[in-house]
């Protein structure tokens, strides 16, 4: 028993960790996997300024890119590798007595290269459908589901606010966006269409954002730079005047948020392995009890030529057993316990090998430290002193 309670500090402090490097881990994969959702390399243009002539205003609240800007974009600007104009707004999507309300995206063909967005089943609509405004529409895996259950969706006709329109292909799933949105519930039409049968415009050729992939990692930052001249040039806005766009780096805003995240899993791991070191605490307190109450078995030994170095190892070896097995038995345990944690609290677990093998590692080291003083104590007693300890 009184090992066992021993152990108990060991037992937690490695459970501790596993599970708390396990749930970081697991949201360091998601955050990676919502990333690489997005797409790579992404720029986003919007309307409009937080600042303009010293008057404060949110984004997109002035009209203020064109269908134009993005062609310009992606035609000139050697940095830049495609850009796609997208407008977007909420409308019901009707299918037989099935009603669901959902996003209506307007886009380009560009638009689903820019977000490395597959189509699963069907086609995506051409350049020549977006050019004649053809009511042809791609459904997102949560409108096809809701609207169409097990049914296949190619082919059939929807109404969106009333207007037929045919769908020719359904989304591959993205899942959550970073911010937590349904990226599956959503369906796309040539930007075109959107404009002039569904949303219309008050300014001809408007749209809501333009997104921008650039030519690479490394280009990035030029492609932000090309962006802003062109547009400042192209809107006649002096280098003292404040633009009337805004750029966002996407893939720089999400970096940050995934090295936070690592950060904390960090933090959630050296706060755990603190019961590690209490369970060391615990390991040493009970072994020099342990040396006092045997204080006449090792003057025995010594007696009949146990050497200090024997001595040494036997109290080194049985604090290692106990730091071990109680590290084993942690392992068992944090494993356990990551696996009810994604079960029942619906969390992001990820358990490595590596950070098995650091608790294990971990829990040795601690038990050679604080069972050496000990076992070195131990390993020096005075033989004659020892046996005669009452």
């Amino acid at each position: 028993m009184r090992s066992v309670l021993t152990m108990l500090g060991m037992i937690i402090g490695v459970a501790a960790v596993i599970a708390m490097v396990a749930i970081g881990a697991g949201a360091n994969e998601r955050i990676s996997a919502q990333i690489a959702s997005i797409g790579s390399n992404l720029i986003m243009i919007l309307p409009g300024s937080t600042t303009s002539g010293g008057l404060r205003s949110g984004f997109g609240g002035v009209p203020t890119l064109t269908m134009a800007d993005a062609k310009a974009i992606g035609k000139e600007l050697p940095a830049v590798a495609r850009a796609g104009p997208t407008i977007r707004n909420t409308a019901p999507v009707v299918y037989g007595n099935q009603n669901w309300s959902t996003i209506i995206q307007g886009v380009t063909p560009e638009y689903f290269q820019i977000r490395e967005w597959m189509a699963e089943n069907g086609r995506f609509f051409t350049e020549a459908e977006v050019e004649s405004a053809s009511k042809v529409a791609v459904l997102g895996q949560t409108v096809a589901v809701n609207l169409f259950g097990e049914e296949n969706p190619i082919g059939k006709i929807v109404r969106i606010k009333r207007i037929p329109f045919t769908v020719v292909g359904i989304l591959e799933r993205k899942g959550q966006s970073p911010q937590g949105q349904d990226q599956d519930d959503v369906v796309a039409v040539p930007i075109t269409t959107s404009q002039k049968k569904l949303f219309g415009t008050t300014h001809i050729g408007m749209v809501g954002v333009i997104l921008v992939q650039a030519a690479g990692p490394d280009s990035v930052k030029e492609a932000e730079k090309q962006v802003s001249d062109l547009l400042r040039q192209r809107h006649r806005i002096g280098p003292a005047q404040d633009p009337d766009f805004s750029i966002r780096n996407l893939s720089e805003m999400l970096a940050v948020a995934e090295a936070s995240t690592r950060v904390m899993s960090l933090l959630l791991g050296a706060i755990a392995s603190v019961s590690l070191l209490v369970g060391g605490i615990g390991i040493m307190n009970i072994m020099l009890v342990s040396v006092t109450e045997r204080t006449r078995e090792i003057g025995i030994r010594m007696a009949v030529g146990a050497r200090e170095r024997d001595i040494l190892l036997q109290f080194l070896i049985e604090a290692l057993v106990l730091a071990v097995t109680g590290g084993t038995i942690g392992i068992l345990l944090g494993i356990t316990g990551s696996s009810l944690i994604s079960r029942f609290a619906g969390w992001s677990t990820l358990i490595s090998g590596g950070a098995i093998l650091l608790a294990f590692g971990f829990s040795a080291a601690v038990g050679v430290f604080f069972g050496f003083y000990p076992a070195r104590k131990a390993s020096r007693m005075d033989p004659i002193e020892a046996l005669r300890y009452e």
